[in-house]
């Protein structure tokens, strides 16, 4: 019989929306919290909300993160998603100082986090799995093929090639990311189902040999494998497959002997449809950790999957059997990212004046951040998830858009408006986004959308607002000998594009703030800077030459394939910068010679940095 393990003190080995979280499970249950946290997260809500708190110089930093648990007298660390999540050698390390790891024993994290071993252990259990293929020895009949990291998650280190002939650099590509985030830059090469979708079970083991399913999520709306828009339960899914999937989820976890909360990922290749008939699916990897998209498991069962997690670190057995698992309607989570939709998804960071999350009984928020806030590029884009329930999918979805509807992030773009219009969108409403949709899609979506008159009312009504608060200064259009005359307001737009608004408080209008004689309008999560129009005001333009190729983000550039004298042709590869799990190439715009390189290999930049210089040709 398992003993159990007495915790009073749960150190969070994380940060952002995940560490108050797992904060808020502990003043649940009773438990003291020790939040971690570097300089920049000094201020951090997840600092504030927790118990007490330690600085490190670093989240990545094994000895100190474990070293800040022993002095603040944790009985347990929760290492949250990323960071040391499925770091082995951190499990092992909490337990060497006579802590509890919650999670699975480093020996299953070792194995499963793997994503070439966890296959290995996967065939044996049964699991459908793809081909594979050594690196240097993909048959020319195979592509398209995936590459990913052996190693980590999260996306880093995946890529897809259709082409031999762009089989070497997505590996060097996939090699560099893989040793950067991973220390590891083994690689994995496997067939690519085109248009299958992410689908993964929710599993959960106890140290009493007790295995359980809570059912499965549909993670297909992704971006260079980062997910977007997370639901459960997958929708039109085969039910002979989607007891398959479960079924081989539970096996997957018996034959390692599998302690805590995980995730198994399947690619589902079929058309939607008719119940999903003839749909196959193949094993993907394993996640040995809580996923980021937990939320929608816990509003269709129920069930708080984070007390879950403590309670089976403490050797208590899972509180409820299989059959006493239930699913209930639709849930359906959005991820919000400081990122510019309409740029390319550029990362954004800089200054949040104001962020303010909708809600609503029923539906939850998990933010990193509210109010006023700082969003620095040295950690993951993502600001919060906005999660909405439903008795069906639809209704949840309108759920879901009525909290966004209540949101707002004011000071840096974000992808908030965008997302409300995807799963707003007829693909998705009708499921027909895969995992490749979004990458290859080039449609209106993508375009930004024109200022909404809701905005425009908003910022007509706050920039028409007199400073003369007297009769004689209001600006009513107030007339004694007839009808008051409408009160027009120039509103102009960042790129000196006006319009005339008509000021009338009983049409409906945007949530807006005003700051000075700027407005800030949020219309259905799309916020836009607005202010008075001023006929003398002149907009101003980049000084950035044709030939310079400048940095498209803030970040770090990773690498610098040229220097100065070298010819180069148009479109060439010139290096790469980093930032927010997201690499761009910096390519020549034109054939010519570098005769300025602004940058080396690990320099951290800011947006529009000249890196290389590129004279066109005579």
């Amino acid at each position: 019989m398992t003993e159990t393990r007495l915790i009073r003190t749960v150190l969070v080995a994380n940060r952002g929306e995940i560490a108050r979280r797992v904060v808020r499970a502990c003043r649940s249950a009773g438990l003291r919290s020790v939040a971690v946290h570097t300089d920049l997260d000094a201020s951090s809500l997840h600092v504030a909300e927790a118990d007490d708190a330690v600085r490190v110089g670093s989240y990545l930093d094994v000895g100190e993160v474990v070293a800040a648990a022993v002095a603040s007298g944790a009985d347990a660390v929760h290492p949250g998603y990323g960071f040391l999540s499925e770091n082995a050698g951190f499990a092992r390390a909490v337990q060497d100082a006579g802590l509890v790891f919650v999670g699975p024993s480093p020996e299953v994290i070792e194995l499963m986090g793997r994503k070439d071993r966890a296959r290995d252990v996967a065939e044996r259990a049964g699991v459908p799995v793809t081909p594979r293929y050594e690196v240097d020895d993909v048959p020319p009949d195979a592509y398209p093929v995936l590459v990913k990291a052996a190693a980590g998650g999260g996306g880093k280190g995946m890529h897809v090639v259709r082409r031999a002939e762009d089989l070497a650099g997505a590996v060097a590509t996939a090699r560099r990311e893989a040793a950067s985030s991973f220390g590891d830059d083994t690689l994995l090469v496997e067939a690519y189902v085109e248009g299958g979708r992410h689908v993964e079970v929710q599993v959960f083991g106890d140290t009493h040999g007790t295995v359980v399913h809570l059912f499965e999520r549909d993670c297909s709306a992704q971006r260079r494998h980062q997910k977007v828009v997370e639901e459960a339960p997958a929708p039109d899914l085969d039910p002979a497959l989607r007891d398959l999937l479960h079924r081989s989820s539970v096996a997957l976890c018996e034959e390692v002997g599998y302690v805590g909360a995980g995730t198994v990922e399947f690619l589902v290749a079929g058309a939607v449809g008719d119940g999903g008939q003839g749909q196959t699916a193949y094993f993907l990897e394993m996640n040995t950790r809580l996923q980021v998209e937990h939320p929608v498991t816990e509003q269709v069962t129920g069930l708080d999957l984070v007390q879950w997690q403590l309670d089976v670190a403490a050797g208590r057995p899972l509180p409820l059997a299989q059959d006493d698992i239930t699913c209930t309607g639709h849930a359906v989570e959005v991820r919000v990212y400081a990122e510019d939709p309409y740029t390319g998804f550029l990362p954004q960071a800089g200054h949040v004046l104001d962020a303010r999350w909708g809600g609503q009984q029923g539906h939850e928020v998990h933010a990193a951040i509210e109010g006023e806030a700082h969003v620095s590029s040295a950690y993951d884009p993502m600001l919060a998830k906005l999660v909405a329930h439903g008795p069906d999918r639809d209704a949840a979805v309108d759920a879901l858009l009525d909290v966004v509807d209540g949101s707002a992030v004011e000071g840096i773009a974000t992808n908030l408006g965008w997302v409300r219009r995807l799963v707003d969108s007829g693909p998705f409403r009708s499921g027909e986004v895969h995992t490749g949709w979004l990458d290859a899609y080039d449609g209106p979506l993508l375009e930004r959308p024109d200022v909404a008159p809701e905005a425009l009312r908003a910022a007509a009504l706050l920039l028409g607002e007199p400073e003369d608060t007297s009769p004689f200064g209001r600006g009513d259009g107030w007339r004694s000998a007839g009808p008051a005359t409408p009160l027009v307001v120039h509103v102009a737009e960042p790129d000196g594009t006006t319009h005339a608004v008509t000021v009338d408080p009983q049409e409906e209008h945007a949530d807006a703030t005003a700051r000075g004689r700027r407005v800030w309008a949020t219309w259905q999560g799309q916020t836009r800077v607005l202010e008075q129009a001023d006929a003398m005001r002149r907009t101003s333009s980049a000084a950035v030459g044709d030939a310079d190729v400048v940095a498209p983000m803030p970040g770090s550039v990773v690498a610098l394939d040229v220097e100065v004298g070298d010819v180069v042709i148009e479109g060439q590869r010139l290096g790469a910068v980093e930032a927010m799990k997201m690499e761009l190439a910096l390519v020549a715009p034109h054939a010519g010679t570098v005769t300025h390189v602004g940058a080396a290999v690990g320099d951290q930049v800011a947006m529009g940095h000249v890196v290389v210089h590129v004279e066109e040709d005579a």
